[in-house]
């Protein structure tokens, strides 16, 4: 049977991202200077104001604005920023909760991870092509293309029959340019040269459609144009709607958040799973509460792809794996600097620990 399934992404210059890497720099910033900060520190942002607030618990020495104002260039933007911090020490009742002998779940919540074989990275293929876009258009723009701005959003919908991918049904590419710019020029600059770079030629047909800026005009953009705030594109940063979100973002939080640690860790187990060909497809979903150290519950799904019994799938799953807070950090390296790189285009389908097949 066939069926469409669309995702979108983001470039890193859209004002929710532009967030989302300050709160993941302060983040890497703390954890340089003490692995064993405890950080949840967020940003929002509206024109050239920038609010960044939370509460962190850290011997680090952080100054705030110097490193929201350095991702805002390194990002690619120019203007002048106002940047007001509100930032207090984390809770004593919830910090004597996480931290003991062993780490314990800083929240309670679930977490989801996913795994399929639409694509090498056993990732789902609309939301991998759409982050690969979005990445291709900010390494086009750096690489000296100066008509192109740094806000922007892909979004791509692949065509299956039953769950293989077939084809790309539909590409949209928004890319913020100067005024200066020939739409249509703009049009077939990057048809060629972000477009056709990343997505497979053979899953591009006489049919698929390709609609790049369809509305038009896109000058004034980034937090000129809307605002911004850490933590609103948990989809983006997941498996694009092909899988539920647990509900809690990942930037700014330090691992013993199970929000991002333990989605990590389910995406791992779920990539395993898939990789050793014990299921097309595989699903977890794990909870947690706060003070305790393994999680209240753990589901499997594989929606009838399984290649063996599911007892078989849960029994390879409790004998290699540990869903314990503190072997999730340490097995995965969790209290490294590591986190600014992840945040704009997915935090799955790339070169880090989760990733990695036992």
């Amino acid at each position: 049977m066939k069926k469409l399934f669309t995702s979108e992404s983001v470039t890193e210059g859209h004002p929710d991202k532009i967030c989302d890497k300050i709160a993941d720099k302060i983040l890497d910033e703390a954890l340089l200077q003490d692995p064993n900060s405890k950080m949840a520190v967020e940003a929002t942002i509206k024109d050239d104001l920038v609010l960044i607030y939370g509460e962190a618990n850290t011997k680090a020495n952080l100054d705030y604005e110097k490193i929201a104002k350095w991702v805002i260039n390194d990002i690619g933007y120019k203007e002048t920023y106002n940047v007001i911090v509100k930032v207090s020490e984390q809770s004593k009742e919830i910090s004597e909760k996480v931290c003991q002998d062993e780490i314990k779940a800083g929240d309670q919540g679930i977490m989801f991870g996913y795994a399929c074989k639409d694509t090498d990275e056993l990732m789902p293929a609309a939301i991998i092509y759409a982050n690969k876009i979005c990445k291709r258009l900010a390494e086009y723009r750096k690489s000296g293309k100066n008509y192109i701005l740094p806000d922007g959003k892909s979004q791509v919908t692949i065509e299956y029959d039953n769950n293989t991918v077939k084809r790309v049904d539909t590409i949209v590419v928004a890319v913020q340019h100067s005024s200066e710019i020939d739409l249509d020029y703009l049009r077939k600059d990057i048809k060629e040269n972000v477009v056709y770079k990343v997505i497979p030629n053979n899953l591009i047909d006489n049919k698929t459609k390709i609609l790049i800026n369809p509305s038009g005009s896109f000058i004034k953009g980034g937090s000129f144009g809307d605002s911004g705030t850490t933590g609103r594109k948990i989809v983006v940063d997941t498996y694009g709607g092909k899988s539920p979100v647990g509900g809690g973002c990942f930037s700014s939080k330090d691992p013993s958040k199970v929000d991002r640690s333990a989605a990590y860790y389910a995406r791992y187990v779920c990539k395993n799973v898939v990789a050793h060909n014990l299921a097309d497809i595989c699903q977890i979903e794990v909870a947690y509460v706060i003070g305790f150290e393994k999680p209240i519950s753990l589901t499997i799904e594989t929606f009838n792809t399984e290649k063996v019994k599911k007892e078989k799938i849960e029994e390879y799953i409790n004998e290699n794996f540990d869903f314990k807070v503190q072997n999730i950090i340490d097995e995965l390296d969790l209290k490294k600097p590591i986190y600014y790189d992840l945040a704009a285009y997915g935090h799955f389908g790339k070169n880090t620990s989760w990733e990695k097949i036992k």
